[in-house]
Formats: C-alpha cells, sequence, structure tokens
C-alpha cells in the first residue's frame, strides 16, 4: 500500500504543562509538576514552556498551514478545577473555550485528553490514583468539561498512558514522588486508572453527546533477545504488566487467567498484592464495550534477557547514550539489540514493533472498532543554522513508522490517523529543552517559531497522502 485514504488524519499533538506555560496565571492551581520543578536544584521549569497558553494562534494557523486537520490538546485539570476537587475557575474554562474554537477556525480537529501526567497538588497530596476518592474526583472534572466543550470536541480521551504515569512515579521514579522498584503500586494505580477510565466512559455515553471516547496506551513490543526460554519469558512478564494488562481491561473488559495470574505473580515476587474492588470489574467490562477507539502511543520496542536479581534502574534523562539500565525483580532486563539503531536516549528505533503491536491489537482484541497512532516522533537535538533546521533524521524515522501504519492497514488493521509527538518544541519531563521533537523549532528565549524541514514534509505527505522523499522537499 501506497497511499493513505481521504479519511486518514495528520496531527500533531500538544500536552498542557508541556505546552501552555502560564502556570500562575488565571486562577490556574498547581499540578504536582510545579512543586516538584520549583526545587533550588531544578535544572528547568514549565512556567512558560512554548508560551502555547498566549501563542496557541499562532501555533494553530502554523499547524493549518503546513497540512495537519487534527491536533491532540489536553486540559489542564488544575486550570479548570484549580485544588482538583472544589470550585470551577471561569477564567479556565474561558481560555479552552477560546482555544477549541480557534482549532475549528484553522480545520484543526481538537482531540482531547483528560489527563495528561498533571494532577492537581492537592489530589496528588492525597495519593493521587493510589487514592480511590481520586477516581470520583476525575469524573467530576470530566464532566465539567463534557458539559462545556462537548458540543465541539466530538474526540475525547480520558488517561494518556497509564503505563508511563506509574512507571515514571513508581518504579523509575523520576516523576514525583520519586518512588523505585515499587511494582506493586505501579500495578495498583494501573488498575485504578482503569476504572477512572470506564466510569469517565459511562458518562460520557449516558450524556448522549455526539462524539467519540477512547483511552490512549503507550504500547511498547517486547522481544526476547535470543530464543532461550529464560529470555522469553522475560519477555512476556514485561509485556504482560506494560501492555496486556491494560489492553485487556480496556478492550476486553476483564483480566484474561493468564494475564491475572501472571500479574498476581509478579506482585507477590515484589512483596505486595492488586486488590480489586467489588464493582471494578463490571464497570470495566461494561465499558469496553462501548470504547470507541484506542490511541497507540509509540517511540520504541525492547528487547528482553532474563534476570534474577534485584531492581536496577538508571534513566538517560539527558542524552548520554549507552547509559540507560533497566532491570526488574521478576521480570526481566532491558538489554542493547546490536542490529537496531537507538536515539541518543537509548531508545530503539524499530518500526517493526508498531507494525506488529497494530496487528496484535486487530488478532487478540477483534472488537477494537478503530486505532489512531496518537503518538509518535523522534527525540533529536535540531541543528539551528540561520533561521533553518534541516532534521532529515526525524524525517527518515517519521516516514519508517508511517511505512509501518500503511502495511499495518494493509493487513486489514484499522487505523484512522497519525499524530506526529509534537506541534512544536515543548517541555520534556525530565530533559527539559535540550529533546526537541517538534515540526516547528521554539527558540525558548525569545518564544520565536521556526519551521523544519519536518513541517514542509509533513505538508507534502498530508497534501498527497504519500510518503514523500526527504530529498524531494524544497527547504
Amino acid at each position: 500500500m501506497k497511499h493513505f485514504d481521504d479519511k486518514f488524519v495528520f496531527g500533531a499533538a500538544t500536552a498542557a504543562f508541556q505546552a501552555e506555560g502560564a502556570t500562575k496565571e488565571d486562577g490556574r492551581g498547581p499540578c504536582y509538576w510545579d512543586e516538584y520543578l520549583s526545587r533550588p536544584e531544578s535544572r528547568f521549569t514549565g512556567d512558560v514552556a512554548s508560551d502555547f497558553y498566549h501563542k496557541y494562534k499562532e501555533d494553530l494557523s502554523l499547524a493549518k498551514e503546513y497540512g495537519l486537520n487534527g491536533i491532540r490538546i489536553s486540559i489542564a485539570w488544575s486550570r479548570v478545577i484549580p485544588d482538583g476537587s472544589g470550585e470551577i475557575n471561569p477564567k479556565g474554562i474561558e481560555f479552552y473555550n477560546n482555544l477549541i474554537d480557534e482549532c475549528i477556525k484553522n480545520g484543526v480537529e481538537p482531540y482531547v485528553t483528560l489527563h495528561h501526567f498533571d494532577t492537581p497538588l492537592p489530589l496528588y497530596k492525597n495519593g493521587d490514583w493510589l487514592d480511590r476518592d481520586n477516581i470520583d474526583h476525575f469524573v467530576r472534572f470530566a464532566k465539567v468539561c463534557f458539559e462545556n466543550f462537548g458540543d465541539r470536541v466530538k474526540k475525547w480521551v480520558s488517561i494518556n498512558e497509564p503505563w508511563s504515569v506509574v512507571a515514571g512515579q513508581y518504579i523509575i521514579g523520576h516523576f514525583p514522588p520519586n518512588i523505585k522498584y515499587d511494582i506493586p503500586k505501579a500495578v495498583q494505580a494501573m488498575h485504578n486508572m482503569m476504572v477512572a477510565h470506564a466510569k469517565v466512559v459511562e458518562l460520557y455515553k449516558s450524556m448522549n453527546l455526539d462524539g467519540e471516547v477512547g483511552v490512549i496506551h503507550i504500547l511498547e513490543s517486547k522481544y526476547p533477545i535470543t530464543e532461550e526460554k529464560l529470555d522469553e519469558k522475560a519477555a512476556y512478564l514485561e509485556d504482560t504488566i506494560a501492555n496486556t494488562f491494560m489492553l485487556d481491561a480496556c478492550l476486553s473488559g476483564e483480566y484474561s487467567e493468564d494475564t491475572l495470574a501472571t500479574i498476581k505473580d509478579i506482585v507477590k515476587k515484589n512483596d505486595g498484592e492488586l486488590v480489586i474492588y467489588e464493582g471494578d470489574m463490571k464497570v470495566i467490562k461494561s465499558a469496553a464495550e462501548k470504547n470507541d477507539f484506542l490511541g497507540v502511543n509509540y517511540y520504541a520496542s525492547h528487547f528482553l534477557a532474563h534476570h534474577d536479581g534485584d531492581s536496577g534502574i538508571h534513566h538517560n534523562g539527558t542524552g548520554e547514550k549507552g547509559s540507560s539500565v533497566f532491570a526488574l525483580k521478576g521480570i526481566g532486563q532491558r538489554v542493547t539489540n546490536p542490529d537496531v539503531p537507538t536515539t541518543d536516549w537509548d531508545w530503539p528505533i524499530y518500526p517493526q514493533g508498531l507494525y506488529d503491536m497494530l496487528v496484535r491489537v486487530k488478532h487478540n482484541y477483534p472488537n477494537y472498532k478503530k486505532i489512531y497512532v496518537t503518538e509518535n516522533g523522534m527525540g533529536y537535538k535540531d541543528d539551528f543554522q540561520d533561521g533553518k533546521i534541516d532534521d532529515t533524521a526525524r524525517i527518515d524515522y517519521i516516514k519508517q513508522h508511517m511505512e509501518a501504519i500503511l502495511k499495518a492497514i494493509q493487513d486489514g488493521v484499522d487505523v484512522q490517523g497519525y499524530f506526529l509527538w509534537s506541534l512544536m518544541d515543548v517541555l520534556s519531563w525530565t530533559n527539559g529543552y535540550n529533546k526537541r521533537y517538534g515540526l516547528f523549532y521554539i527558540d525558548f528565549d525569545t518564544q520565536k517559531r521556526y519551521v523544519k524541514k519536518s513541517a514542509h514534509w509533513m505538508k507534502q505527505v498530508a497534501e498527497t497522502k504519500t510518503l514523500v522523499n526527504p530529498e524531494e522537499i524544497d527547504y
């Protein structure tokens, strides 16, 4: 297959905390990142970020000019409800009304995420997704958003990347509260998030709104580094906790017998247990039948080897290539595949993993309805020269992954859109501003936007529905 069809969405993605800035303006309350990044030792903050709060009209005009017809935005919970559970902030409602209207004005459909790593600070201090009351607070926030914006927003995402949230908070420890190796907390929080997602789906459907609602998971294929049984088991174990556990919940509406037994065994080996509360599986089951789409975020796959020691992780947050370590007790260890190139941040560049995951969803979860690839992109140290950024390496990365999508579509997977991470350069949670993903380069000192070669390439792809060669782009 050489062409995307006319209904295919060419989009780009953002997230509120990573793009908006204006953290103390117009009544916005703090999320946990505001407190964490205000420490004296922090290398960066989100106080200005990409200044999307003030420059969204310019950014959406660029999106339109360069061929995009979809954008992922998120609504900052603490901008709408400053403490997460109390009074509604009219200024927050006004901002998102204006932002959504501007998207529509530019012919760039908003795909709106309700939770993108930014729980309000008071609710975070109460336990975040480990606190069952947080589910009810989140459902109320969703209701406020549906009531205020649901007449224009037709695509809603409940939660972005539950696995990334809990891995950052409780396993890797590079997200607040910076706990490492606590797999039981991670598993419990993921389950609670899937209950929250299910309740949001039920709420949306009960309101008879004219749109769709789904969830986004980061889905990284896991492969054994050799054909040895122990390596195969390591890949299976990490795949179960990172992928199958969440897919079972949102698409099947139940944890399969094998999935649940594997998860309980992993948790037990790490001195904990998974608590499934009465009524949880009933609402999860009901929502799975109503889920309209699955968002797949994909950046890398991993190769696993057997590991029988304690957990040990070093997160490469600076781009020091070759410095990553990731080994989990009771699961396995990620290792380098010498045949697969990696980014400076040690992320394997492996488009086959995206194809394999898309086909797997179709095969294992035939009720999936449709898929959007809601994030994909390459972190890169862009070379800025006289106002031009030749990011051909990024174009090559995107093109390879779009080819994998076309192949999956040809093989019967219903993929209806691709959203590049990110529209413009944004704050990276653990890297600050030196790891760039955007189509548009931002000088973070002046907030001036510059068009990268990748934006010119994406425009040609969106207009022709064809993956043109980078060397054909006049830049």
